[in-house]
């Protein structure tokens, strides 16, 4: 696999219905979804990868980066809503499909609403049923997005296993959080917050190939749960990235693309 040269930027593109997104390279369509309060550059690694034999397509969600946001109080439905909206926009019939972390949750909401559509799925670092604790947390966290604004010291902290050589990916992610549009992020983080069991039922019915991936040492989007829905669906498979917590796809690019790449050569005949 060559990577591509993507130069300084990535430049954007909006569909008429005002999500903004970049794609690179052609041949069978890979649509990148990021997690939530970042933005489609997180996936630069990913797209200079893969741009080389496939169709890349990274789309900033409703209210981060250039999109638009959807309107405050929606749910995790709409966003999918939203995604059946952009892939019709952009004439994909079908695509490959990988979301991080609330981009995995927006997914498999696709792949239980729309499975024909989706030719594979990859969900990374992706929440399954939070345990009590866990849910209040979030949901708490959530909340204070609207009184408190945008925290980006707490993310970092959970986000971060801390050594010296994440310290340019942490500025950049620091960065982003401060860039995100503060009412679409609180919009999406709730959607995010409350949105885990609402899909959670799907993945034996899906039957198209699924990675599911995290990193080991992931507070929040644990190896149990990577495992726990690998575990439930028929062609499904679990990835962990040792030493690693929930931006492995920043932290350790290389190892991850691994992992995509294996999943993009798997057909369901292979699982």
């Amino acid at each position: 696999m060559r990577p591509v040269d993507l130069g300084s930027s990535l430049l954007r593109k909006r569909t008429t219905a005002g999500t903004a997104y970049v794609e690179v390279g052609a041949g069978e369509p890979l649509v990148l979804l990021h997690g939530v309060g970042m933005r489609l550059e997180a996936w630069e690694s990913q797209i200079a990868a893969f741009a080389a034999g496939n169709r890349v397509i990274a789309a900033d969600l409703p209210g981060h980066g250039e999109s638009l946001p959807l309107a405050p109080g929606s749910t995790i439905t709409d966003f999918v809503a939203w995604l059946s909206t952009f892939l019709r926009d952009l004439g994909l019939e079908r695509a490959n499909l990988a979301g991080h972390s609330m981009g995995a949750m927006i997914a498999g909401g696709a792949v239980a609403t729309f499975p024909e559509r989706i030719a594979r799925i990859a969900y990374l670092n992706g929440v399954f049923r939070r345990d009590p604790n866990a849910k209040a947390a979030v949901l708490a966290r959530a909340a204070a997005i609207r009184s408190e604004g945008v925290d980006r010291e707490g993310p970092l902290s959970r986000w971060f296993v801390g050594t010296p050589a994440e310290n340019d990916v942490r500025e950049n992610v620091r960065r982003w959080l401060g860039q995100v549009n503060p009412s679409g992020y609180a919009t999406a983080y709730m959607a995010f917050a409350a949105g885990d069991d609402v899909y959670a039922d799907c993945w034996p019915r899906v039957a198209c190939p699924a990675l599911f991936l995290t990193g080991s040492d992931d507070p929040n989007s644990t190896p149990e749960m990577a495992e726990a829905m690998a575990a439930m669906t028929p062609h499904g498979w679990a990835r962990i990235v040792a030493g690693h917590r929930h931006m492995v796809g920043l932290t350790a690019p290389d190892e991850v693309n691994r992992h995509l790449a294996e999943w993009l050569a798997t057909t369901e005949a292979a699982r």
